[in-house]
């Protein structure tokens, strides 16, 4: 009997996002505009490359990415009935956080209180910023559904809020979700999750492990981690993670994630740390978690990381659920509204039902 070809590039060296046949339709030609449905080109850098050149070749990037992620969520028209504010507070390390908080309009703190999502955006812990306009946009578009939703502007490990290496991000956002539990009544908000896609994966999952750390893990009813950015192992490719052959070059290649993996741990010490990389983290640290939803792309290269976190949460007695998005590569269904606003807003949709069901 002919065995079944495997998927991607597992089977065929040379597919790419536009010739896979599991990829959207929608979403090929989405891609095809902007030049990406192809592999991914030969990048500057590496795992071997050094840690100047990795800084370097992020702070470059990062415009490139704003750029694109900014036309993407300018492509329909977002919602008008939200208000946003900005809030700075003081974080551990004597540095200051913007907050960017997102409000259903008209609601205050005499209203029933609302749930509330702490945002972590993406960006490999490394690029981006929760100002950029998909950040914003989705912000918004989750807080439309009626909840509160706060933006955490964290320090970057390289880009333009760089160069602050781990545990600076992460710091941030737990002083961000601290200060919001603390200040819930002044939000109007009855009970906060953590929420973030791909590097802000990582630190929605991370900020709830060091809360278990902490003695502050209470504060926290869920976390709703979007395709997670949580092995660390992008150069290496180990055979217990094949998404990173089988959807390798597709919209992320891993040469450039095994670069900006050095940004954010210089020196390599944290390698198998789980406040840095959650991928690895024992029984003993998960068990306790609060509810989790782990969602992921069919066709990224980290959705296996985050289906493998998915499956220790089980095994660690943590309510947990896996979500596959099917025929989108990374972070699709938060960022390409205009090619699929069924995938997108059905995402939006799950993350604001799984906040509302957490309410005390």
């Amino acid at each position: 009997m002919r065995s079944p070809q495997l998927p991607g590039r597992l089977g065929d060296s040379t597919m790419s996002l536009g010739t896979d046949p599991r990829t959207d339709p929608r979403l090929a030609a989405a891609l095809a505009a902007l030049g990406l449905d192809g592999q991914a080109a030969e990048p500057p850098v590496n795992a071997d490359s050094d840690l100047a050149t990795c800084l370097a070749y992020a702070a470059a990037a990062e415009e490139g990415w704003r750029a694109m992620f900014g036309m993407l969520a300018g492509a329909a028209a977002g919602p008008n009935n939200v208000e946003v504010s900005e809030r700075v507070i003081r974080g551990r390390d004597g540095n200051e956080i913007t907050l960017y908080i997102h409000t259903p309009s008209g609601h205050n703190a005499q209203n029933a209180p609302l749930p509330c999502v702490v945002h972590t955006h993406g960006g490999g812990m490394v690029i981006l910023t929760a100002a950029d306009a998909n950040y914003a946009r989705w912000r918004s578009e989750l807080a439309a559904t009626g909840m509160v939703v706060v933006g955490v502007e964290f320090r970057n490990g390289a880009g333009a809020l760089g160069n602050h290496p781990f545990p600076a991000a992460l710091h941030d956002c737990a002083d961000a979700a601290r200060w919001v539990a603390t200040n819930k009544a002044e939000l109007g908000i009855s009970h906060l999750i953590m929420s973030g896609e791909s590097g802000g994966g990582n630190l929605s999952i991370a900020t709830t492990l060091l809360a278990k750390q902490e003695g502050w893990l209470g504060e926290i009813r869920g976390v709703y981690a979007q395709c997670p950015y949580i092995s660390g192992l992008y150069g290496s490719q180990p055979a217990e993670l094949p998404s990173l052959v089988e959807n390798d070059a597709y919209f992320l290649d891993m040469k450039t994630m095994s670069a900006l993996v050095k940004p954010y741990d210089p020196s390599g010490a944290n390698a198998t740390n789980p406040l840095t990389w959650p991928y690895h983290a024992t029984r003993e640290d998960l068990a306790g978690l609060p509810p989790h939803v782990v969602s992921v792309n069919e066709l990224d290269p980290l959705r296996d990381e985050g289906l493998a976190y998915y499956r220790k949460l089980l095994a660690a007695g943590v309510s947990a659920v896996g979500r596959t998005v099917h025929g989108t590569c990374h972070a699709a269904d938060c960022s390409f509204v205009g090619a699929i606003p069924d995938v997108y807003h059905a995402t939006v949709r799950d993350i604001s039902g799984f906040a509302a069901s957490l309410a005390p």
